[in-house]
This record gives structure tokens, sequence and C-alpha cells, in this order.
């Protein structure tokens, strides 16, 4: 079924140039070749069938025939060998230890931009920096990143790369744990020959990693009472909220639901108030707290920063973390990792050019065609140009924008996607892959084995966004054989 596969103008996850399997994908292979293709279609629309009866769905705002779908989801899993996952691991933690650092620099002393490593103007007119809310707080374990989820691609060469950053609230961990079920619900042979690292206890060190974040003035250090706090069933990402609440075995709680009285929190019970001690909030900042914030916000909870302020509550992930995951901050990030931990980047960035650099602007501009362009704000694949596949009037109006607000973009070459095999319509044919790790962090960080691998199902695309058209796939990380379940 793979013979007509064509492996060559890319790198390809799964195949080599000359048509057979790479040494980790083999086991795979030889099962997947046992099928006929009416056996791989009815697993697969079972498979789809499975997601839509358990109401795994996401929202796209802008679609105006209607809001609610259910991800699509691509049998073929992404197989990552330990050797390349151990790299992964040493790498993300590597470059979250960095990010925390920044973060707990540029809320203090601003060590970091006195040194001349990263331009003030870069933090202070950032939109996402929050010096007034978020500076001279007593974070637990100085960690303002409870969850991360660094967006990595493989180059032509199949060197991974990181992409993006996302260090406010990273969605998507839920489809990591929903994928797997699935596969081996509807695909239980590919599980009985390979040695792949377990999912089943990562919740679990989730939970313990949102637990520890006691705040300083907490009355209940061993048993603290922590929340999801979610802006409500119209937003996209609220599967998610409702998959991690009920996994973690906390409470799922809209802002109506919380109030703070003499700067502490309560929650709202059928018998009476109930401290709250840590919030792991879905909220964006300028909603959280309409006192602090965005006065007109009806999601978040009047006095919650004053509460926060007071170390009577943790909110997680830390209150101004967006100034970290801007794209513009992107750049820096290498440099970050080699001032505050004085190593190299295991895993290097994507080339990146600063519009508001004359000169980088000029090369941009000559040559919109061939790049990419993005909006340091956004995400989703949302005001986005990617010049190969643009019209002249997209390019036209992206010239526009750039001049008009050079500092409100970037730009990087069009990296040459890795792809993977992906069976749709009978058919296996090529699609774009990405991979999002997820990082936790505690009294130390754990990196989930694997992550979500996001695939560009429509033909020749460049956006995985799952709001954009693309869909998941299982990752797998293989265990060293003998070696104790990860």
């Amino acid at each position: 079924m793979l013979k007509q596969y064509d492996a060559k103008a890319f790198y390809d996850e799964m195949m080599k140039e000359n048509g057979h399997p790479k040494s980790h994908y083999q086991q795979f292979h030889s099962i997947l070749n046992q099928f006929s293709v009416e056996d791989l279609h009815e697993k697969n629309e079972t498979a789809q069938l499975s997601f839509l009866r358990q109401g795994i769905t996401f929202t796209v705002y802008s679609d105006k025939t209607g809001t609610e779908r259910t991800m699509p989801f691509d049998f073929i899993p992404v197989i990552i060998p330990p050797k390349q996952w151990e790299k992964i691991e040493k790498g993300m933690k590597q470059r979250v230890k960095a990010l925390n650092l920044f973060l707990e620099d540029i809320y203090d002393g601003q060590q970091i931009v006195k040194d001349g490593i990263i331009p003030s103007d870069l933090i202070e007119e950032n939109p996402y920096y929050y010096r007034e809310q978020a500076s001279g707080l007593e974070i637990p374990h100085k960690n303002h990143i409870f969850l991360a989820g660094i967006d990595l691609i493989r180059d032509e060469n199949g060197e991974y790369r990181v992409l993006e950053d996302n260090l406010r609230n990273p969605s998507g961990m839920s489809y990591v744990f929903q994928n797997r079920f699935v596969m081996r619900r509807v695909f239980p042979e590919f599980f009985n020959s390979h040695e792949i690292c377990t999912l089943e206890h990562q919740l679990s060190h989730l939970h313990e990693a949102l637990k520890s974040h006691v705040p300083v003035n907490s009355k209940a250090k061993e048993n603290p009472t922590a929340i999801l706090l979610t802006p409500g069933i119209y937003n996209s990402a609220y599967y998610d909220h409702v998959f991690l609440a009920q996994q973690m075995g906390i409470e799922l709680v809209e802002g109506r639901d919380l109030i703070v009285k003499d700067d502490v929190v309560y929650m709202k019970t059928i018998r009476g108030l109930q401290r709250v001690d840590i919030i792991y909030r879905r909220i964006d900042d300028e909603f959280l707290d309409p006192e602090a914030f965005n006065p007109e916000s009806l999601l978040g909870v009047p006095g919650l920063l004053r509460a926060y302020r007071k170390g009577n509550v943790a909110v997680l992930n830390g209150i101004g973390n967006g100034v970290a995951d801007d794209k513009a901050m992107y750049a820096y990030v290498p440099d970050m990792i080699r001032y505050y931990l004085k190593e190299e980047p295991l895993i290097k960035n994507v080339e990146t050019y600063f519009l508001r650099d004359k000169e980088a602007r000029e090369y941009v501009l000559e040559n919109l065609e061939k790049l990419v362009v993005k909006n340091v704000g956004s995400s989703g694949g949302y005001d986005m140009l990617i010049g190969p596949h643009a019209t002249q009037a997209e390019i036209e109006l992206f010239r526009e924008k750039i001049i008009q607000e050079p500092h409100q973009y970037i730009a990087q070459p069009t990296i040459r996607l890795s792809r993977a095999p992906a069976f749709q319509k009978n058919r296996f044919y090529p699609c774009h892959v990405d991979l999002r790790v997820y990082v936790m962090g505690g009294k130390e960080h754990r990196v989930l084995p694997g992550g979500l691998s996001r695939v560009a199902l429509k033909e020749g695309s460049l956006v995985v966004n799952s709001s954009q058209g693309g869909g998941g796939k299982d990752t797998w990380v293989l265990r060293k054989r003998g070696e104790e379940p990860c």
C-alpha cells in the first residue's frame, strides 16, 4: 500500500528515500502490511467515531457553519527512538529552565537587560509584560511555568528545531491521552510488539506538580485545595479543561463560582465557602481580575490579584508569562540559555528576522514570496503569511501590514517541514507534521513522553493547527530493551 508513497521530496519520519521503512518503524510497517485497505478504512472510521462519541471537540470561532468539531485523527503514529527522545527531553528541560529564570529576572532586577543581552524596549513595550501586577511576588519554587507547550519541527536534515514556545495557557494535552486511548482500542495489534513509554502515570505527575505550588500563607500545606478556572463552555479548549480537571480530581469552576474575602479566595459550594489555595487558570491575564486588568471582564474574579500578591493563593501559569513566549522574544531564547545556564542550546531555533530592524525589513519585503511572516501576538495559525503558498493579493496585504507596524511581525525562512504518512480516504499520502512537547514544572521538571503530534491533513499544507484543517497523531517514544517503564 505504500509502494507509491513519495519519501524523496522532504525528510520523512517513517520511510527512507529507497521506499523501505526506517529501523524504528520496521515492526510497525510489517504489521501494517498485514491489513487490507478495507480493514484500515474500517478501523479508521471506528477511530473517528470514537472521538465523536466521547465528545472530544474543539471550537473554531471563524467557522460560520458551526463551531464544534472533532479533532481529525490519523492512525499512523510518529515513532521516536530512545536516543532522539533523550536529546529532546534534555533540550526541553534546558529551555524551560532558562525561560523561567528569564521571567524571574525581568519581574525583579532585569539583570539580563542591564547586561545588554536583550533590548529593554522588547520587554517594556510588550503588551504581555505586567510589571505592576507581577513584580515583587513570592512564587512557590520561583516557578512561573507550571505547564509549557514547546512546538518542535524537523528540518530537511531531520534536525529538531524549536518553532514556538507556549507559556501562558498551552492547550492540547487531553488529546495526547485520547489519541493513545483510541489507538490502543482500535489498533491493539500495534502495541503487542512495541516497547512504548506509557502515559499511565503522567496525569498523577501533573497533579503532583500542581499541588506542590502551595502559596506562602496557605493554611493547608499538606493537602491544599486546587481548582481549574475555565472561561466556560464556549472556550475553544473547553474539552481540554474538563478532561484535565476530571483526571486530576480537582473542581472545574468559572469566575462566578469564586469570591474574594479579606484577600482570600473562596469557592462557593453547597456546604458554604471553601478556601482555595491553588488556581490552575485557563483564562488569559487580561480577563483574570476586572479590578487589575480589563474592567469589563465577566470571566475573572474581582480581587484575585490582591489575594495573589498577598501570598494567599497561587496562580498557575504565572501572571505575565506572555512576555517570554512572544514571537519576538523567541529569537533571544538561545541567548537566555547561554546567559543563565552557561550552556549551548541543545535544540536550536528556526532562523528569525526582526522587522523593526531596517536591513532585515528591506530583505523581507523584497522576498515575501519565499518567507513565512507571523504576527508576534497571534497563535493558532492566524494572521500569518506563508509566502510560497500565498496569492499576490495576500503578499501585498502583508507588505502593507509590515510597513505600517514592523514591530508587530517577524519573518522566518520557509522550513521544509518533515512529513509522515497519513491514511485518509482509503489511501496513504505524505503530510507535514510537528510535535508539541509538554513540560511540567513543580519541585522538578518532567517531560511528558511523546506529546501531541499535529499533522497538516490538507495535501501540501504547512499549517498543522486544528482550527486550520490539521489533525492529530499518536506519538510513541520507544524504550530501550529491558528499560523500566517511562
